[in-house]
């Protein structure tokens, strides 16, 4: 027996610390109380609940693991994780614009922002006095982000951005975007730069909200920059580097679509558990069948299974780890589970859960984002392919 090996396999613990299940607790209860109450009109009248935001900005949920000294909560992205899950198991919408918001929009000036840049803009968007929106999908570039059309051309000390950008979430709400532009077009992703870029300035209108499948109550918009000028110090990173940057905010974003994805397959358990208990056929719950007791198992052993490989990626983004193949992982699985989940909600629901009465239909329409959103699950196939053949020497 390789005794180096067994010492390292004792260290492993799947404890939450005092405080993750602190912040788990807390927002669980948040959740309750003020989450759940509202959320199918919210979804029907497609609201977005800027005062719930508010809420949880005063408990520090948008800044939770950025750096307390630019306003963040300081606390790990296994936290973060834990949050995510507890808001969408009521309200995956919310959970989307938490995401977006800390992981991309603020995740990326965090990830490649200067002091300054930092100070001035992030601190604000951790706080949550100012919501963050990432723009990177372009009408003819989603999967192949490399293709965008968006120009940035320098004018003096400035930028001049000319672009369109589509599915932004926090399109209109959002105050502060960061924009992937082509800074030389003849460099492919090499040429690519990122900007922080204020709704503020001239140029930059927000179309109207997209009518969509799900996530009705997350606000997702058109974006168009017309000759915004954008002053030099707003460059994000390094002239080029954008492309390369993206890349890793999107790992981290992955670990988030992950634990929100858990999120929406546990309210399809816990939904489909209570229904199953209170719903009587041939004299009993048909919680007793057979046939659904083993559809609820299925979902139980897969949230599980889920849940750990989300924690995985957190805890390897946070111990300085590489973490792309886990990130994709957990992407891939947990969001191809929730909608798994979703539907075996809806059938244990029989007809009620084709209603809008009821939760499990709003699950499933939101849960289909999930394995389109921050990489496709082809995408993620293909990314696993990639690290695995290289991990496995298949290249070599």
């Amino acid at each position: 027996m390789n005794l180096d090996v067994l010492e390292k396999s004792t260290s492993l613990s799947f404890d939450l610390t005092d405080d993750q299940v602190m912040i788990r607790d807390t927002v669980r209860d948040f959740a309750t109380r003020h989450i759940a109450p509202g959320v199918i009109e919210r979804d029907m009248n497609k609201t977005f609940p800027h005062d719930i935001v508010k809420m949880l900005a005063d408990q520090g949920l948008l800044g939770i693991y950025h750096e307390e000294k630019y306003g963040g909560a300081g606390f790990d992205t296994v936290s973060f994780c834990l949050a995510l899950e507890e808001i969408a198991r009521w309200d995956a919408s919310l959970a989307l614009t938490i995401a977006s918001h800390t992981s991309l929009g603020s995740g990326h000036i965090a990830h490649a922002g200067n002091d300054a840049q930092k100070r001035k803009y992030l601190t604000p968007l951790t706080k949550g006095e100012k919501l963050g929106a990432w723009c990177l999908t372009e009408p003819g570039s989603g999967s192949d982000a490399s293709d965008m059309k968006t120009t940035a051309v320098k004018d003096g000390d400035d930028w001049i951005i000319n672009g369109a950008k589509i599915f932004i979430t926090q399109g209109s709400v959002g105050d502060t975007y960061v924009v992937l532009a082509k800074t030389d077009p003849t460099l492919g992703t090499k040429g690519i730069s990122a900007f922080i870029v204020e709704r503020e300035m001239e140029g930059v209108k927000p179309g109207e909200p997209m009518h969509k499948l799900g996530m009705n109550s997350s606000d997702t918009t058109e974006v168009y920059f017309e000759n915004v000028r954008v002053p030099g110090e707003n460059l994000l990173g390094e002239l080029g580097k954008g492309f390369v940057d993206t890349m890793q905010v999107l790992d981290g974003g992955r670990i988030g679509i992950g634990a929100l994805s858990v999120g929406i397959a546990r309210g399809a358990l816990e939904e489909s558990m209570k229904y199953a208990k209170e719903r009587k056929q041939f004299g009993k719950s048909i919680g007793d069948f057979q046939a659904i007791e083993h559809k609820m198992v299925n979902m139980a052993v897969e949230i599980d299974a889920a849940r750990l490989l989300v924690h995985r990626a957190a805890w390897l983004k946070d111990n300085g780890r590489p973490y792309t193949k886990e990130a994709s992982m957990a992407k891939l699985f947990a969001s191809e589970l929730s909608e798994r989940a979703a539907l075996d909600a809806i059938q244990i629901h029989g007809g009620y859960g084709y209603t809008k009465e009821y939760h499990v239909e709003r699950f499933l329409r939101d849960s289909k984002l999930m394995t389109i959103g921050e990489g496709t699950s082809e995408i993620q196939r293909l990314i696993l392919a990639r690290e695995i053949k290289n991990e496995l020497g298949y290249n070599s």
